[in-house]
């Protein structure tokens, strides 16, 4: 039989090669500001996995608060243990983790929520997009902001497997399938440490929405405007990091990351 990759293994080289919370935040930071002029201080974010965000969020300041909602016991079991017991045992009061449906009800509101890692990918018709967004809404704030990140170019919608080197270990991407009729798609991420490599360790079953899409659906969901961002580039023609408001790309690129941040 094949070896597996224990719990803390999957999550530690998922981390170590998709997640920068710090990146995140700080984006959020300055385009809060530049919206309301203040900053953003209680978070909810949906489908949080291990709440590497969420626990990163509330060691800004003794103010901040934050809410990771989850379905799966597992990644949140991760993160209890490695994000929320390395924090303080004060910035701990300020951290909570809910094991629960981003479609439920909350007693709560938020400045910030967030879905990150194309997470909301998996709605696949647009009537179950529209009541989540919904949702998000009216859990925000009515000066708050809404972030998704989403993906896409040439080279997303066929079969393609990338791979990243790490110092510990290479991470791979795989485009398994894509459908032109229905836009869902089928990813995989696969590791490999030293000589093994560990296949379909996470698996995507996917619609995948256009940028299009998405803002006509955040406006049906009842949100007053929305922003999207471009990311700049590097002198060697590559993204470097910078995302700007913009409603031209630069170019069709073969594969692009990006933000849309929506306000009630």
């Amino acid at each position: 039989m094949p070896k597996k990759l224990t719990r803390d293994e999957k999550y530690e080289l998922y981390l170590g090669s998709v997640q920068n919370p710090e990146a995140d935040i700080n984006f959020i930071n300055r385009e809060f500001k530049k919206l309301y002029g203040k900053k953003p201080l209680v978070l909810r974010e949906d489908f949080c996995g291990t709440g590497s965000m969420a626990c990163a969020w509330v060691e800004q300041s003794k103010e901040h608060k934050a809410h990771g909602i989850d379905l799966d016991m597992e990644p949140i079991s991760y993160g209890v243990e490695n994000h929320l017991f390395k924090l303080k045992e004060e910035e701990q009061t300020r951290m909570e983790y809910i094991l629960g449906n981003v479609m439920s009800s909350y007693n709560f509101k938020a400045d910030v929520i967030v879905a990150f890692n194309f997470s909301y990918f998996l709605f696949k018709k647009r009537t179950d997009l529209v009541k989540y967004f919904t949702q998000v809404r009216k859990h925000l704030k009515k000066d708050g902001a809404f972030f998704i990140d989403l993906f896409g170019g040439t080279e997303t919608r066929k079969p393609l497997e990338e791979s990243v080197k790490h110092k510990t270990h290479t991470y791979y991407w795989d485009c398994n399938s894509y459908n032109p009729l229905t836009a869902e798609c089928k990813y995989y991420i696969h590791f490999k440490k030293g000589t093994t490599k560990f296949e379909k360790v996470f698996t995507y079953e996917w619609r995948m929405w256009d940028a299009r899409e998405l803002l006509d659906i955040l406006q049906d969901a009842g949100f007053g405007s929305t922003h999207i961002y471009w990311e700049g580039v590097d002198k060697e023609g590559l993204g470097n990091g910078v995302f700007y408001r913009s409603t031209k790309a630069e170019e069709n690129c073969e594969s692009w990351v990006t933000y849309i941040c929506a306000t009630p």
